[in-house]
């Protein structure tokens, strides 16, 4: 399993907004994409010290041949629509991908 992170940065004003925008437009048009070995998306939030609120994700999938097809041969290049990017204070550029070694649940 290969797990997709990324984060970006809005003002506490906005960040109804780009929550909202990530649960009815974003994340379901990565689904509709229907990339095999995809298998699902996480979202973290917290508001910082500078009262910045900053978004993590954490995609997952199969095998780096299931990340490339998301991403393409530039796989590291961070995925931010348009409409994400309009209400985002800052982003990274690119996503970091780790080998899940092992994952418990109690």
């Amino acid at each position: 399993m290969i797990e997709r992170l990324w984060h970006g940065w809005t003002t506490p004003e906005n960040a109804d907004t780009y929550e909202a925008l990530l649960k009815s437009d974003v994340f379901p048009s990565i689904a509709a994409r229907q990339v095999r070995g995809y298998r699902g998306i996480r979202l973290l939030r917290r508001t910082l010290d500078s009262g910045e609120v900053e978004f993590l994700t954490i995609m997952s999938f199969d095998s780096w041949d299931s990340v490339r097809a998301f991403g393409g041969d530039d796989y590291e290049k961070a995925y931010v629509p348009p409409s994400a990017r309009a209400v985002l204070a800052r982003f990274d550029e690119r996503s970091a991908h780790y080998e899940v070694r092992e994952r418990l649940s109690y």
